[in-house]
Order: C-alpha cells, then sequence, then structure tokens
C-alpha cells in the first residue's frame, strides 16, 4: 500500500497584493503628477488647426533640423560611446567608478550649465575654439555643428549607461572562452559582445536620440536661436510662446508631436527588453 503525502499548494499572489494600502494614494497622486499636465495639453490643444500648424514652413523647418541634427548626435554617440561603455564595464572597480561618475554627470548639470561650459570651451575665446578661430579659422558657436555637439554632450549618457548594463548582465564568461580557443580581442568584439548586447544598444540608441531631438538648454547657450539654422523643434516651441516664429497652435502641435515620439520610444524600449529578456 502507498501512502501519498498531499503536497500543499501555493496561491500566486496578485501583483498588487504586496502593496500596502497606505501607499496606494501617494502612488495615485505622483501618477496624477506625470500625467494631467499632459492631459492639459491635449485638450488646449485645436486639433482642427493641428495640421496647419505642423506643416507650417517654421515648423517644417524646426522638425526637419531636430532630426538631422538628432540622428548625426546620435551617430557620435554611437561611435564614440560604445567603445566608452565596454571601457567601464571591463575595467576595475576604481577606474570605473571613476569614468561612470564623468560619463554620468550631464544627467546631473542643468543643462545651461552645459551650454555654458561648451561655450568656454568651443567659443571663439574659448580654451580650444580660440586655437580654432586663430589658426583655421573655425567658428563653431551659433552653427548647425553646435546643435549636434550640443545634443551629443547631453544625450550620449543615455547610451553609455544602457550599453554599458547590458554589458554587465552579459558578464565575461564567453569573451573567455572564444579568448581561450585563441580568437583576437576584435573577432570577439564583432562576434561575441556585441551580439549579446543588443537589446541595450537598441535602448540606449533610442534613448540617445529621444534625449537629441528634446534637448532645449545647452543648444540655446551654445547654438543661438536662428531659424532654419539652430532653431530646433524645442527652440521654435519656446519662441512661439514668446510671440515670435511659429504660431502658438504650431507649439503646441510641436509639443504634442515629442510627447507621441517619447510615446513611442518608451514602446520600442518595452519590445526589445522583452525580445532580450531570457524565457
Amino acid at each position: 500500500m502507498t501512502i501519498r503525502l498531499a503536497t500543499p499548494r501555493f496561491r500566486q499572489p496578485s501583483p498588487g497584493a504586496a502593496i500596502p494600502r497606505l501607499l496606494v494614494l501617494p502612488a495615485m497622486l505622483g501618477l496624477a503628477l506625470l500625467t494631467l499636465p499632459l492631459l492639459g495639453l491635449v485638450f488646449r490643444a485645436d486639433w482642427r488647426s493641428v495640421p496647419s500648424a505642423i506643416t507650417s514652413p517654421e515648423a517644417v523647418s524646426a522638425l526637419t533640423l531636430s532630426l538631422q541634427t538628432g540622428a548625426a548626435a546620435t551617430a557620435i554617440c554611437l561611435l564614440v560611446g560604445v567603445p566608452l561603455a565596454l571601457l567601464i564595464a571591463r575595467s576595475g572597480p576604481r577606474l570605473s567608478g571613476l569614468l561612470r561618475a564623468l560619463t554620468t554627470l550631464p544627467l546631473v548639470m542643468p543643462p545651461l550649465v552645459g551650454g555654458i561650459a561648451l561655450l568656454y570651451l568651443l567659443g571663439r575665446s574659448g580654451l580650444l575654439g580660440g586655437f580654432l578661430n586663430l589658426t583655421f579659422g573655425i567658428s563653431i558657436p551659433f552653427t548647425t555643428v553646435a546643435v549636434v555637439i550640443a545634443q551629443s554632450f547631453v544625450a550620449l549618457p543615455f547610451l553609455v549607461i544602457s550599453v554599458e548594463g547590458a554589458l554587465r548582465t552579459a558578464g565575461t564568461r564567453y569573451e573567455a572562452v572564444a579568448a581561450s580557443l585563441g580568437a583576437s580581442r576584435w573577432m570577439i568584439f564583432r562576434r561575441i559582445t556585441m551580439p549579446l548586447v543588443v537589446p541595450g544598444l537598441v535602448s540606449g540608441t533610442v534613448l540617445c536620440f529621444a534625449r537629441a531631438l528634446g534637448e532645449f538648454g545647452a543648444t540655446a547657450l551654445f547654438a543661438g536661436n536662428a531659424a532654419g539654422v539652430t532653431r530646433t523643434m524645442p527652440l521654435a516651441i519656446y519662441t512661439a510662446f514668446n510671440g515670435a516664429g511659429v504660431g502658438q497652435d504650431a507649439a503646441i502641435a510641436l509639443s504634442l508631436l515629442l510627447v507621441v515620439v517619447a510615446i513611442v520610444i518608451l514602446l520600442l524600449m518595452r519590445s526589445w527588453r522583452s525580445v532580450g529578456m531570457p524565457r
């Protein structure tokens, strides 16, 4: 005769069971703080004039410039950010801590301070800009190049943090095995390291582009606000609400467009994270 002992069955708790009820109200207030301003923007918009506002010459110029400079800044961040992330992830604790602090500094620095710093570095009388101006006759501030540099400065940390996190999660065991089999460092980087960090690289690239697209403070101080040259979407919105450039309806329409871009970015990040998770 076989005696079977009944094993207790544990019911899977619901997602909200572990949240104290006392914290629900502050959580809802925080959610309201984040969403109600966006609802105000949606209800304020004159939806009948949105198509004409977005397609006005001033709005199209600002949108085109933002997309072009954002793409250029993202390309620069990819070119220098991936090696920087690899250097941080594969360095010792002290060096990686120092490099990480320097890399994340633009995240906590006010963008206006970043613009001033860029101006005193690359301005006509700046540390490096004075040499470029006197020797080669190159002046960077208040040009489209200045917009790209300012956007790269503020967007680079987003890419580096995402890629570094993916590198640390992937670890080094596969790289060590490949090295023991005689693979070169460049081959290990191309065939092993990069495929492992694709989800982090994609999400970091999307975040980087979004941050570049929405950059305002550093661009305003370092690049100025010239229509067709340095006036990106955020600057066009600011100019409109100060009574110049595109109309206020166009400013609201461009603001809604930036919100839509942010939502698309979040959806892309969610999909790529789900792809990168082990099943």
